[in-house]
């Protein structure tokens, strides 16, 4: 607001020292800027509009009124007020012959208008008149007006004069030239991309200015194409030579520093052209030392200087000397006292640090002091910085810091951030199993669900494949370990939703594996949790699949399993929930507590999570069923590109979608309609519907089809009599669309299972030659606490300039690439029948008149040919899945399963295995987890043959998933 009324002083100043601004402006902006509201303020802007509007309508305004008119316009619109009814009078201003008032004019319509307005047109013969003015300050006030007003359509308008004034004799012309290029390159790059030559060419512009602009628009060139400009390394390092130099004119310093914008654009320049060029990069080595020793870093403008050296240096091929160089600059920024400085000295040291990460322990203590500040930015970019330093023997301190730091933040998203990057680092660098369960049991536990869904997935497929080598002893120490730690805070309150359902996971696969905790123990714990978050249904059923896991190889075992009593009231009460999923889990559980203890193992085998499964894509097992049905009398499966013009209940759906279509808008004209004939002849007897008007193109139908050959024929003669007059109607809704329908054919999603994931390695980084000069005789030795010094000790301790690998007997595996081929459903099932065709063309459903009938044909009745039609479909169904007798009632519990309920006892026997996986395909979804899938066997009590039932799901349980309480068929959002 001081602004604003110093703004108002100085313009009511110059009125009285004849810029021809009265008074009453000055009143105006003193008003405003002494409201003490912001209503208060809108009342006198709203007051001066109305004034405005009735002053600028007025006739034979003099033109230094109509100046201060417009000045106090700009002021409204500054204001954030409306001032649209004073546009026209500024566009009429630039019109003008007189400069003052023509660049008034240019400079409120860049502040009024944008480049889509609708005035933009009227200025555009305005502005190609003003480019060929002979006054440069006219041209210069149009140049500035083509930046903001031109857009990509009246380019071309303009384009000729703008490329011509390069030539212009005036620097201050042919700057704004190549300013105005350069917008033009930005709002359309085809426009301009014949002219690029022209930027080669005012990059030798005699003009320091000339010369500068032209950086702009060459560096976004170099960014899309660098290697179309490597020719012009040798010219950058020149001009860069001579600036550093202070060859320009004293006119471009700035806080002492010779052209310090122009340095930085070159800078940036560089580092693009000498990434991964060894020989653009030798070009560069001079200047960029002669930069380190020349600038000045007292200003912040030189920090800022030497701070881009330092991302050329590391950007370019490197240098031992440059490298020495921005060590010791980066060195001064950290030991800075300002945190700006700070900030910048961590950044630079995260770039030199991926060249030759010796670079960190000179800068360790300054690290940790950094690592320590209360200054929430710093902290965050030197964790960053740490997270690129880690490796195997400073893990465990900079995981334990950013856990602390995780804890102590409340912004979830960078907790998220946090969170995933320990994990990573965990996964990488473990260097025991222990630290790697402690770490992953704090990161759930405190950063709750923030914690990527898929981590929860990884930390599973982990435990479940251990190191991947044959090592069992180690694998089982792992699991055993988990174990142990997860009984231990199994109990704590408020753990998070996909932390709990990991300990149930784990638990009821190796609960009881190693024999320290009965099952009875085991059971009773998953029970707790269950109790303890009834609310959860995903909770409840993970805890109620491990339940059954545990129990199930009880039995395997032979041991006698008996329920306790909490177990028993859990079963009890899910077996009434409202949750089918529960619901079933429970049945599950009771069916498995009565089974031999063969059919138990052969339905849940023993760590069976990791075994790959194939399947056959073709479903080549059905074959037989196929041809079974074909010697039975079924129709053999049509192509679907083959099915044109079959009816079947599809059909009506992709009709519903072709009215859909045909009922689009239409914007031509409506025919003219056609004079009714009257007809000459005696009335006869009509035939029925389907003979008077054939049906040529029903709308149910994916393609034309011709009519049958068995459809009635009309005479010519009975034709002319007999048609109706349909001339108009179809017209008059418009012509059917050509668009086809969406096929109908139901195909079941495709669903993989792949047994391991790649995790991506671990940043390499390119290795130099150790400094010549260390840098611990040049800096002063201060005083530091023995605190300080060991975790600079522990963070920094025992780098090397190799890049270090983890032992394969203490590495975590974190992929297994698969020897067999990944899991995959076919998307549609090998046979499909349709209804036959139909002799004659089908039914008008949409005729609701009554037909008339003839004596010679009958009527047909559409409703008979729909029950024809439901229960072919139904008998062709049966037929598909390989139905025991045609006459054997329909199953009204099998319309809601996925599978058959006899394809397994149907199988032959060496196929079993594969059949059992196809078979269960659609019906279960299949991970590396372990556990229960959420098949749809018919549960105890519910159906005839539980063991048959069960058995048949027996190689999709030995993955060993947990479907969830809202998804049935699988807890796809763990599994990512």
């Amino acid at each position: 607001m001081e602004q604003l009324k110093t703004i108002g002083r100085e313009l009511a100043m110059g009125s009285q020292g004849g810029w021809g601004l009265s008074k009453e402006f000055l009143d105006l902006v003193k008003s405003i800027g002494e409201a003490r509201s912001k209503a208060e303020e809108d009342r006198i802007v709203m007051h001066e509009i109305e004034i405005l509007k009735r002053r600028i309508t007025e006739p034979d305004i003099p033109k230094r009124k109509m100046k201060e008119y417009i000045i106090r316009l700009v002021y409204i619109e500054m204001l954030g007020h409306d001032a649209s009814f004073g546009y026209i009078h500024a566009v009429k201003m630039t019109h003008d012959d007189s400069l003052l008032l023509k660049r008034t004019g240019y400079l409120a319509v860049t502040l009024f208008l944008n480049e889509d307005h609708d005035l933009i047109i009227l200025i555009v013969n305005t502005i190609q008149k003003d480019l060929k003015s002979d006054n440069y300050l006219v041209v210069c006030a149009a140049l500035t007006a083509v930046c903001k007003l031109i857009n990509e359509e009246t380019i071309p308008a303009v384009l000729p004069q703008v490329v011509e004034l390069l030539g212009h004799q005036k620097e201050a012309v042919r700057k704004k030239a190549i300013m105005a290029l350069h917008r033009f390159y930005q709002r359309a790059p085809s426009s301009v991309s014949h002219l690029v030559s022209n930027f080669r060419k005012r990059l030798c512009d005699n003009d320091p200015g000339v010369m500068g602009a032209t950086l702009c628009p060459l560096s976004d060139l170099i960014t899309v194409d660098v290697n179309s400009y490597k020719d012009l390394v040798v010219s950058f390092v020149n001009i860069l030579k001579q600036v550093a130099e202070r060859r320009l004119p004293k006119s471009y310093d700035y806080h002492q520093m010779p052209a310090p914008f122009i340095q930085i654009r070159l800078l940036k320049i560089l580092a693009l052209l000498g990434s991964g060029d060894k020989l653009a990069s030798e070009n560069m080595y001079t200047v960029l030392g002669d930069i380190f020793r020349k600038c000045d870093s007292s200003s912040n403008i030189g920090n800022a200087i030497l701070y881009e050296c330092i991302c050329c240096v590391s950007s370019i091929h490197p240098s031992p000397k440059l490298l020495d160089a921005a060590a010791e600059v980066t060195s001064r920024f950290l030991k800075s006292e300002s945190h700006n400085l700070k900030y910048m000295g961590i950044d630079a040291l995260g770039r030199l640090i991926k060249i030759n990460p010796d670079i960190a322990e000179e800068h360790q203590l300054a690290v940790i002091d950094c690592l320590e500040d209360p200054d929430d930015t710093l902290k965050r970019k030197t964790f960053e910085l740490l997270y690129k330093m880690t490796k195997s023997s400073n893990v465990e301190v900079i995981v334990d810091r950013m856990i602390d730091y995780m804890i102590s933040i409340s912004d979830n998203h960078y907790k998220t951030e946090i969170a995933s990057r320990c994990v990573e680092l965990a996964e990488q660098f473990a260097p025991s199993n222990q630290w790697f369960i402690q770490t992953m049991n704090k990161v759930f536990e405190h950063a709750g669900d923030l914690v990527n869904v898929k981590v929860a997935h990884n930390l599973m497929r982990l435990i479940a494949e251990g190191f991947g080598e044959d090592d069992e002893g180690a694998d089982s120490q792992l699991r055993s370990s988990a174990v142990e730690s997860y009984l231990r805070i199994i109990g704590e309150p408020k753990l998070p939703s996909v932390f709990l359902q990991v300990i149930c996971w784990v638990l009821g696969e190796y609960g009881t594996a190693d024999g320290k905790f009965s099952a009875s123990y085991i059971t009773g714990k998953l029970c707790d949790v269950a109790e303890a978050h009834s609310n959860d249904d995903t909770v409840k059923a993970y805890a109620v699949t491990a339940i059954m896991k545990v129990s199930a190889f009880e039995i395997a075992a032979g041991r006698r399993v008996e329920l306790l009593p909490e177990c028993q009231s859990l079963i009890d009460e899910l077996s009434a929930s409202h949750s089918t999923d529960l619901q079933q889990r429970a049945y599950e559980l009771q069916a498995v507590l009565g089974l031999d203890p063969r059919a138990v193992e052969s339905i849940l085998p023993l760590d069976a999570s990791c075994e790959d499964i194939e399947v056959d894509k073709n479903l080549s097992f059905l074959d037989n069923y196929v041809q079974q049905s074909l010697q039975n009398g079924a129709r053999p499966y049509v192509p679907e590109h083959e099915r044109v013009g079959m009816l079947n209940i599809s059909s009506f759906k992709s009709q519903d979608q072709h009215e859909a279509s045909t009922h689009a808008l239409r914007f031509e004209a409506y025919e003219l309609p056609k004079p009714l004939v009257p007809a000459r002849t005696p009335a006869v007897p009509l035939p029925s519907s389907t003979d008077l008007v054939p049906v040529s193109e029903p709308t149910y139908y994916v393609k034309e089809v011709q009519q049958p050959a068995s459809l009635p024929s009309v005479s010519d003669a009975g034709q002319m009599e007999l048609k109706l007059r349909l001339d108009g109607v179809q017209k008059k809704w418009g012509k059917p669309t050509c668009s086809s329908p969406a096929p109908s054919t139901s195909s079941s999603s495709s669903q993989k299972a792949v047994n391991g994931v790649t995790q991506k390695d671990g940043q390499g980084t390119l290795n130099t030659q150790t400094r010549d000069v260390s840098y611990n005789s040049r800096r002063t030795q201060i005083e530091l606490s023995p605190e300080k010094q060991k975790l600079a000790a522990s963070l920094f301790g025992g780098t090397s300039s190799k890049t270090e690998k983890k032992p394969s007997s203490t590495s975590l595996k974190t992929t297994r690439v698969s020897s067999s081929p990944q899991v995959e459903t076919v998307a549609e099932h090998a046979t499909e029948k349709t209804a036959p065709v139909q002799s004659s063309p089908p039914p008008d459903l949409l005729d609701l008149g009554e037909p008339t009938i003839s004596g010679g044909t009958p009527s047909i009745d559409p409703f008979k040919q729909l029950e024809e039609l439901v229960g072919s479909t139904q008998v062709s169904s049966d037929m598909n899945y390989g139905a025991v007798s045609a006459t054997k009632p329909p199953d009204l519990m099998a319309l809601y399963a996925d599978t058959p309920t006899n394809v397994v006892n149907s199988a032959p026997a060496n196929m079993e295995a594969v059949n059992l996986v196809s078979a269960l395909s659609n019906a279960t979804t299949r991970n590396v987890h372990g556990g229960i899938t959420g098949t749809h066997s018919t549960p105890l009590k519910k159906g005839p043959n539980p063991q048959d039932s069960l058995e048949k799901d027996a190689l999709a349980r030995q993955m060993g998933v947990t479907p969830s309480g809202k998804n049935p068929n699988l807890f796809r959002d763990l599994l990512g």
